[in-house]
């Protein structure tokens, strides 16, 4: 499959199943365009579709540069990948990573909150440090031989339950030296607990800390109210930024995560406002909601949204150059390795080797299911008992998904988010069309940055 667009100048030409970009001149875009449907088709016939607008010679030349692609597997490949996914089905399932529930609470209030003030539509709970020990050992004895495991400590508001995060951390540790397992640990907050004592421990123990923040201070605090219905920006932003800076120091990931909404469509001025504060490493995700929502993401909403990427992209490059760059998670691609066959594929591995354990132990496919009874998959008593569920994610993925069948962007969202899929069509197997929208943009956006920062 092969893609091409222009976009800042650029005419770039995404070979889908090899992964190799080209940028190229007018000339060659339009052979390439010529072969699409058959790249069999011979020079001559070629030539003579473009002979009045091109000379002789340089028709020669491109097609000459095309073959050259084609005979080095770099253009008009074929799928490779069809077959193996099949063999993956058939591995046995090993869990490699844990979204651990710590808290079923939070301190804020946010309006989109897919977890309902962190309550996930049930009660609210802070989890135990014996569930906790469970979680973590049922996650060893399930990983077989892999030794990197993960675990993200998550809510509500994880900071809630700190004193559990504390011990829970320490047993892990105690389980690599008993079980050569490495534990990479990360933490999601909003920042309203963050203090000395929090952030000394998090630098030496977590390899990732999210820190929720949705931009400009009247779009955060319009979106992220506390309880009494204040603000929440002041509160928590010079907490972030010290963080920020100590991570820095230290070498240590962490990342500004926010959300953009209906009411923010603007949202690379967010971004920008990150960057300017002194993030560096930035993330922002359009709002996953209802249609009835009034914050909701708009099929209407979608050519602004788009426009907003080129800016971010084109100010990015900007920056870059003038020795002030920062990350942009959704602009992030590697085009010389990339995740594993299987990961492009079938994606976060939800429902099979990542899962998420409630307060109470209760296993779920990932933290978007939990609470809805029907992906209940076991507890970390009695392991999973639901293999049918896991049988169904497991054959979840982008030859599954008839949507993912033309589509260029397919190995780099892996066909998307099978909660979305679920909320919006009742269903793991299809995608959430608005977000399949906006990674083919974000895609293209962020090869077209690769562009222009190789010159």
């Amino acid at each position: 499959m092969v893609h091409q667009y222009q976009n800042n100048g650029y005419h770039i030409v995404l070979d889908s199943d090899s992964g190799s970009v080209h940028v190229v001149d007018a000339l060659v875009a339009d052979v390439i365009d010529q072969l699409k449907e058959d790249p069999s088709l011979p020079d001559e016939a070629v030539c003579a579709q473009l002979r009045s607008r091109y000379l002789e010679e340089e028709l020669k030349e491109a097609l000459e540069e095309v073959r050259t692609l084609q005979k080095e597997g770099q253009l008009f490949t074929r799928d490779i990948y069809r077959d193996a996914v099949w063999d993956f089905q058939n591995h046995p399932t090993v869990v490699k990573a844990l979204c651990l529930h710590v808290a079923h609470d939070c301190n804020l209030a946010c309006r989109y909150c897919f977890a309902g003030e962190g309550e996930y539509h049930g009660r609210r709970a802070l989890m135990s440090y014996e569930t906790g020990r469970k979680a973590l050992d049922f996650l060893v004895a399930h990983s077989g031989s892999r030794r990197n495991l993960e675990v993200d400590f998550f809510g509500g508001e994880p900071l809630m339950n700190f004193e559990v995060v504390r011990k829970l951390t320490a047993y892990g540790r105690e389980l690599e030296k008993t079980h050569d397992k490495h534990f990479r640990f990360t933490l999601t907050t909003n920042g309203v607990l963050l203090d000395e004592e929090v952030m000394r421990f998090c630098n030496l123990e977590m390899d990732n800390v999210v820190l929720s923040l949705d931009g400009r201070k009247e779009i955060h605090d319009r979106m992220r109210p506390t309880r009494n219905g204040k603000g929440s920006y002041d509160l928590i932003v010079p907490k972030f930024l010290e963080f920020a800076r100590q991570r820095k120091e230290l070498g240590k990931q962490y990342y500004i995560r926010g959300t953009f909404t209906h009411y923010n469509l603007d949202f690379a001025k967010d971004v920008l406002h990150f960057a300017d504060l002194g993030f560096d490493q930035i993330s922002i995700e359009p709002v996953v909601a209802p249609a009835d929502a009034p914050y909701a993401i708009r099929p209407e909403d979608l050519p602004v949204i788009k426009e907003q990427y080129d800016l971010l992209a084109l100010e990015m490059i900007r920056r870059q150059r003038e020795g002030r760059g920062f990350t942009f998670f959704h602009f992030m691609i590697d085009l010389t390795g990339g995740p594993c066959v299987y990961k492009r594929l079938s994606g976060c591995g939800s429902g099979t080797e990542y899962l998420a354990v409630t307060p109470w132990g209760d296993l779920y496919p990932c933290h978007q299911f939990v609470g809805n009874e029907a992906f209940l998959l076991g507890n970390v008593d009695e392991g999973v008992k639901r293999e049918d569920i896991v049988k169904t994610f497991k054959s979840c993925n982008v030859y599954s998904k008839k949507e993912c069948a033309d589509c260029f962007a397919r190995y780099y969202c892996s066909g998307g988010c099978a909660a979305n899929s679920w909320n919006f069509h009742g269903r793991i197997d299809s995608v959430y069309e608005i977000g399949c929208e906006l990674e083919r943009k974000r895609v293209e956006s962020a090869l077209m940055i690769k562009a222009a920062l190789a010159e």
